[in-house]
């Protein structure tokens, strides 16, 4: 098929190279002339698996908008849906809580559906923006034109992974509006993979994408908070925990992000959570769960803190290894390891940052307290300075160290 993207970001333009790898005809529009650079060069500046090596043999092509529309008979629409900054969560969080910003997609679907009734053809447009439930049929259709047949299908994928988890779905979910669109949507998915193709409303949909995402923050707070207990109870292993909870695999799902650590970060799962709070005081719901997840992200930060604190060094440094929000990634969006460098800073302690997917270069490492923030790989065979406090949130380091001292956060079975 003839596919075409508006918008060609982190997400779009690995995804779009996912799809022209199944053999269809792919081109793309967007705003920013950097991505036009990207393509052009054929160099990515983000760490995504498998996206540089399709990228160099990639016959995709970047066009205006009416060339899109012209090529397309299925136009992919992935721009972004951004939460304020304050909503990131690499900060403590505002009291008040906002909805995300609309204004990119809305700008854009507006050109869009302009270009598409000034063709005058019939054109498939799927939204995978994640968006708040109600938002496409109250803020976006009433100005479509009737050429534009509107489908929304939110992708279930992380920054880093994209063409993979795009490729090998757990399923696609896809809100109908137009069963004509769908149908035709759901052949061009055949050619993709052979995952269940769930079909439901928009709004159910535009639901089922911010449950999804919070969804996994639930149970990253959760074991995070069975993690602090482990760390205060004498024989105790939040590992030992978690392995137990993994066989429960009938009524407990799965194993998969229940394994104690940071907080979940990225540039979906602190600000679905956040918008999710807002929506439910909106509707006036009983409880505020979604802010409830969020305040165990920020109080459990505020004991890490804590822990810094207690075991710091006179006169001595302290040490944040790694910025990413997850391993093997130079991604920060919402990452947990620059809010909790943010709250040291409200305490007065300038903690000094590395990231080897970040930085390019190396500070000097001298005696001190380290706190690994992120899980590289990498860090489990770091070179601390002799004398040196390291906090292990993550359990990586498994050995004893010679004249350093390790607090492996979770872990109490050697007491």
């Amino acid at each position: 098929m003839k596919i075409g993207f508006v918008g060609l970001g982190k997400l779009g333009l690995p995804v779009a190279l996912a799809v022209e790898s199944k053999g269809h005809d792919v081109v793309g529009y967007d705003i920013s002339q950097n991505v036009k650079n990207i393509i052009e060069a054929k160099k990515i500046p983000y760490k995504e698996i498998w996206a540089q090596d399709y990228l160099d043999k990639s016959n995709i092509k970047f066009e205006q908008l009416d060339k899109v529309v012209s090529h397309s008979e299925i136009i992919f629409v992935p721009i972004q849906t951004p939460h304020d900054p304050l909503y990131e969560g690499i900060t403590r969080i505002p009291d008040k809580r906002v909805d995300f910003d609309y204004t990119y997609l809305i700008s854009g679907m507006k050109k869009l559906s302009a270009e598409i009734e000034k063709q005058g053809s019939d054109k498939v447009v799927i939204i995978i923006s994640t968006v708040l439930p109600g938002t496409i049929r109250q803020q976006i259709k009433p100005f479509l034109g009737k050429h534009t047949k509107i489908c929304y299908n939110p992708f279930f994928i992380a920054m880093g992974t994209t063409m993979k988890d795009f490729l090998y779905p757990e399923f696609i979910l896809f809100g109908v509006d137009d069963l004509k669109a769908a149908n035709k949507a759901e052949k061009f998915y055949r050619t993709i993979n052979n995952a269940t193709f769930f079909k439901t409303t928009i709004e159910n949909a535009e639901l089922i994408k911010v449950s999804y995402n919070t969804f996994i923050s639930t149970k990253i707070a959760f074991i995070n908070t069975i993690m602090e207990m482990c760390h205060k109870l004498p024989n105790t292993n939040v590992d030992d925990v978690t392995n137990a909870l993994m066989l429960g695999n009938k009524r407990l799902i799965s194993g998969a992000y229940l394994r104690g650590g940071m907080g979940d970060g990225g540039g979906c799962h602190p600000r679905d959570n956040i918008a999710l709070s807002w929506l439910a005081r909106k509707l006036n719901i009983s409880n505020d769960f979604f802010d409830q997840i969020m305040m165990q992200r920020e109080k459990q930060t505020d004991w890490l803190v804590e822990l810094i604190i207690q075991n710091q060094i006179k006169n001595k440094k302290t040490y944040i290894l790694g910025k990413s929000f997850k391993p093997e990634t130079n991604i920060m969006t919402g990452s947990p390891s620059i809010l909790l460098d943010n709250l040291l800073k409200e305490k007065g302690i300038e903690a000094i940052k590395y990231d080897p997917y970040v930085d390019q270069n190396k500070p000097v490492f001298e005696q001190g307290v380290y706190f690994i923030g992120t899980k590289h790989e990498i860090f489990e065979k770091f070179k601390f300075p002799h004398g040196s406090v390291v906090i292990d949130p993550f359990r990586m380091i498994n050995q004893e160290l010679e004249h350093v001292k390790v607090i492996r956060i979770g872990n109490n079975n050697d007491i």
